[in-house]
């Protein structure tokens, strides 16, 4: 079998090598002839492989890898909705709990948006979380205490205000589901910021989720469609995010479980 493993052109460093490395080599074990094409390289590429592991974002590329009858997983639409923050929590509203949201509207241009905070705050409360739709590692959200500071923070680029989960503050839960299955999970903490993402200086334990969690994690990967996918839940059972290519390193070090084997299987299954 031969696969494409689509990557960045433009985002390159040590640990993004890793896990491509990582990626290929449990390919190569799987019996799957695996080779890395950057988004770019695969705009120019005629060859058409078994399928593409898709590990980026660039979401019209991968629309036009499945123009050309090419699987991809995740798929193009499913990356879309997990990409943009604000199109995951309408995919997901009155389908699983998730803290209340509301999403910026639409300017064409660099707009006052100061009415449009003042009514939020007095919807949502203070402190609030503020999020720009687009971004990975937990950059570009920040816990806001003033209008003045959420104000700060807009610049121009899709947003949305999101309640902030006291209980939850600095601390979540990383599941991973691969073919509608829990198959790792670990529970991340922060006593130094509220995100408690490891990349920023959050540390993380292996969990045994509750059948609670573990059915919320499968409820929102089948609501967005993902064959595999990292879901984040705060306290109090809310979905928080859901990553369509979480980073399985980290997951790996924590837990000792390699799910990229499970993941591998669970496509050839669908191939099949």
């Amino acid at each position: 079998m031969k696969a494409f493993l689509a990557v960045n052109h433009f985002l390159k460093s040590e640990k993004f090598d890793e896990l491509h490395s990582h990626i290929i080599e449990s390919a190569r074990k799987m019996g799957i002839e695996m080779e890395l094409k950057t988004n770019q390289e695969l705009l120019f590429c005629d060859e058409k492989p078994d399928f593409v592991l898709f590990w980026d974002k660039d979401i019209n590329t991968a629309r036009l890898l499945e123009k050309r009858d090419i699987q991809v997983f995740n798929s193009a639409s499913s990356i879309a909705l997990c990409d943009d923050k604000a199109k995951t929590y309408l995919a997901l509203k009155d389908f699983v709990p998730q803290p209340e949201t509301i999403i910026a509207p639409l300017s064409f241009f660099e707009a006052d948006y100061s009415e449009f905070v003042h009514l939020a705050t007095k919807k949502l409360g203070l402190p609030l979380v503020f999020k720009e739709c687009f971004g990975s590692f937990g950059e570009q959200v920040h816990l806001c205490k003033t209008e003045s500071e959420i104000l700060s923070h807009i610049n121009g680029k899709p947003f949305l205000l999101q309640e902030f989960i006291k209980s939850s503050e600095g601390e979540d839960i990383r599941i991973e589901i691969v073919g509608g299955k829990c198959v790792a999970a670990m529970k991340r903490t922060n006593k130094n910021d509220f995100r408690s993402n490891i990349t920023n200086g959050g540390s993380a334990v292996p969990y045994t989720p509750t059948t609670d969690e573990i059915r919320l994690a499968q409820n929102a990967c089948k609501r967005l469609g993902l064959t595999f996918g990292g879901v984040d839940i705060l306290k109090g059972g809310y979905v928080c995010e859901v990553n369509s290519n979480a980073h399985i390193i980290n997951l790996l070090g924590v837990t000792g479980i390699d799910v990229m084997p499970m993941i591998f299987e669970t496509i050839i299954d669908e191939l099949l």
